[in-house]
């Protein structure tokens, strides 16, 4: 009967391949990833060499590819992408700011990814390790191209994406009449002069989301050698797992595949 047993729980258990994003992303994911492990999980987690939360742990498989940074190299890039975020000053002023910072952070994305992309060696070993799913966080897009590649059915682990782009993948309503954008500091109670308002702030982000997006487009394109748009990427997710508290935020529309996992943010103070 044990030995039953235990090959029953060897055969509900499967290997996910984690594909994370930096910095305090990786904070909430790693709670995910170390109760998958002790559950009889396999994971395995591919990052770069350069990381600057994303460390080696016994709770599961981590494969490095080499990226063209230092360490105070991306240090430097990360400071410099949040910094405006805590400046004031006119929209104008912030948006210009905020154009600058994801340019940067762009960049450095797409780069990354793409060093990733071009490991031949890890790539193969990703095709020949089948998995059974990946989990990722589509503010970086690297793993939904791995996912579209791999064929593996994704879960996305995410706060948000900016200007909405998660909304438009998953089909959830977004009106600028009850919910409020951001930089604008107005809540989901608005006089029509503020909807306005609200209204013409979906113009830059357009602009911004475009801009900062395309290249992982033209990224994955490349890759898997046939026309593919943000969109597709995004639309393939088969659970969307969203770090969204609505005790601090406005309430919004959920497709059936989305579960709110908010509290998993205070794993860490």
């Amino acid at each position: 009967v044990a030995l039953l047993l235990s090959l029953l729980s060897l055969a509900a258990a499967g290997k996910l391949l984690v594909v994370p994003a930096d910095g305090s992303h990786w904070l909430s994911m790693r709670e995910v990833v170390d109760i998958l492990e002790q559950r009889g999980h396999e994971v395995v987690v591919v990052a770069p060499e350069v990381a600057m939360r994303i460390k080696p742990s016994k709770n599961f498989v981590m494969k490095m590819y080499s990226v063209p940074y230092t360490q105070e190299d991306l240090k430097k890039e990360f400071q410099a992408f949040f910094h405006f975020s805590f400046e004031q000053g006119s929209f104008l002023e912030r948006f210009v700011k905020a154009y600058q910072g994801i340019k940067r952070i762009t960049n450095f994305g797409v780069s990354n990814c793409g060093h990733l992309l071009q490991n031949k060696e890890l790539i193969r070993y990703l095709e020949e390790s089948k998995f059974d799913a990946i989990l990722t966080d589509p503010v970086l897009l690297c793993g939904a191209i791995l996912a579209k590649h791999l064929s593996l059915p994704s879960v996305y682990f995410l706060r948000g994406i900016p200007c909405g782009l998660d909304f438009e993948a998953t089909q959830c309503p977004r009106p600028p009449s009850y919910v409020p954008r951001g930089f604008t500091q107005l809540t989901d109670h608005m006089a029509f002069l503020q909807r306005v308002k609200n209204l013409l702030h979906d113009i830059p982000d357009i602009f911004l989301c475009d801009f900062a997006f395309q290249p992982y487009s033209k990224l994955a394109s490349e890759f898997l050698q046939r026309e593919v748009t943000v969109q597709d990427l995004l639309r393939q997710a088969s659970v969307w797992l969203l770090r969204s508290e609505f005790v601090l935020e406005y309430p919004r529309p959920l497709m059936p595949n989305i579960i709110p996992i908010g509290g998993v943010n205070c794993a860490h103070k």
